[in-house]
């Protein structure tokens, strides 16, 4: 060690009096060389270091930040695109309620048509049933009528009736007709 780093050593060790107010000229300068020394060795090897770790991480820490901006924008994008596919799946939904609706109305039309006019082709062959049936009931009465009204005169030229008699004959022949219920 030099003469001088020692006796400013030795210096402060004895403690040469003084208080917080005494300033030692030899302990300032010491101090300030070994604090220059400090600031040199930790500039040249750990200032760069500790700038360049500073740099990475706000480097990182930016990529994260422009990542997560990225990240909101895709996620705003992809709720616009949800919202917009909701949106026409509605609308296809009620196209399709609306397009069912309409075609239940047109069958339900189709069949109350149907309906009708196979009621009135019922009603029309009833009709007709019942008109042939008439006619047929029509036709058999004047068969017995005819057959009835022979079977009378058959009885009067038989016979040579007096008029009471004729009468009777004639009411024996209508209580002998079928009545109309």
């Amino acid at each position: 060690m030099s003469p001088s780093l020692t006796s400013l050593l030795l210096a402060a060790a004895e403690g040469e009096g003084g208080g917080l107010t005494n300033i030692d000229a030899s302990l300032f300068w010491f101090t300030l060389v070994l604090f220059g020394l400090f600031a040199f060795v930790l500039g040249k090897f750990a200032w760069n270091p500790l700038l360049a770790l500073i740099e990475e991480r706000e480097k990182t820490v930016r990529g994260q930040v422009e990542g997560a901006e990225k990240a909101s924008t895709e996620a705003q994008a992809l709720l616009a695109k949800r919202q917009e596919m909701l949106k026409d799946a509605t609308r296809e939904r009620e196209e399709t309620i609306a397009r069912a609706v309409k075609e239940a109305e047109a069958v339900k039309n189709e069949l109350a048509a149907k309906a009708r006019a196979e009621a009135e082709q019922i009603f029309e062959k009833a009709k007709a049933q019942i008109e042939l049936e008439k006619t047929k009931a029509i036709s058999e009465l004047r068969t017995q009528v005819a057959d009835l009204a022979m079977a009378a005169a058959d009885k009067i030229v038989r016979s040579s009736l007096t008029p009471e008699a004729q009468r009777k004959l004639v009411d024996e022949t209508i209580a002998a007709l079928p009545r109309a219920q």
